[in-house]
Parts: structure tokens; sequence; C-alpha cells
């Protein structure tokens, strides 16, 4: 490297853009406790960024809690609709009537409440369609709008 400088250590000799240490007097003075306080601000930076992030990810963990309650509870639900007795074909894309008797079990019928004029033979429990995936759609759902298709679409523009 260079020259020896009064029992500390080498001599830096080259560009001073590359020193390991000051070499003018006319730059700032390097302290311990400069150094610490960059030190400190750069965890308190980097605690808040993983903060926030994490705070994001707990978010994302609550949402998709929701969605597999939900995606249960719809199948609970199917499973069910699909255990009702019915004595015709389903066919998907019809919309069905389900009745609870008093002992509690449940039929399908093609006739709805008012078709009965209005005095249904059993409690009238809603009316559901049979998808093709042989899932059921509440009516009251059947003319909510479909926007995942909409939500797709501005997630594929953002990239």
């Amino acid at each position: 490297m260079g020259k020896k400088f009064e029992g500390r250590g080498e001599l830096h000799e080259g560009d001073a853009r590359s020193a390991p240490y000051p070499v003018s007097r006319l730059g700032a003075v390097v302290d311990l406790v400069d150094i610490a306080r960059e030190i400190s601000l750069a965890d308190s930076h980097i605690n808040t960024r993983v903060s926030s992030k994490l705070a994001l990810i707990a978010d994302q963990i609550r949402h998709l809690q929701s969605e597999a309650r939900s995606v249960l509870e719809a199948a609970q639900r199917d499973q069910a609709l699909h255990h009702a007795q019915c004595h015709f074909k389903r066919i998907p894309g019809k919309l069905y009537h389900l009745y609870r008797r008093s002992d509690d079990s449940t039929y399908f019928s093609m006739l709805g409440p008012a078709e009965w004029g209005g005095e249904p033979p059993h409690a009238f429990s809603g009316s559901y369609r049979l998808e093709n995936d042989m899932s059921w759609t509440p009516e009251a759902e059947l003319n909510q709008p479909d926007d995942s298709g909409e939500r797709v679409q501005r997630l594929l523009k953002n990239l």
C-alpha cells in the first residue's frame, strides 16, 4: 500500500475518494456517535418498512380466511341442497323451489310459492338455480352483476 505513518498503520497514497479514512481537513468529521445515529436511523426505517409489509400480509390472511369461510359455507349449503328430496331429474340452469316439511326434511319442487295459489303445502325455504358445476345459486343472487372479469382486466392492466 503505502508508507508507515507514526506507528498507526499504512498511509493511503491513492485517490482521496477511495481512502478508508478522511484525508481532507475540509471533510466532515466522522464520529462514532454519527455512525451509531445512522445505524439507528437505518434500523428504524427497516423496522417501519417490515412492519407495514407484515401488516399488509396480515390483512391478506384475514381476507383469505374470510374467503375460505365463504367457500366452506357455500359447499355446505350446496351439499345440503343436493341431499334434498327430489322426484324429477335436476337440469342445470333451471330454478327449483325448496320446501321444508314439519319433520324438518326438505324437498325440491318445480312450483314456486305463488304457483300454489299462495298456499304452499309446506314452509317455503327459498329458490335456487342449479349451475353447470353442480353448485346452487340462491334466487336473490341471480341478477347480481359478475364483476370478476372486470377485476381481472384491471389487474392485467397494472402489470
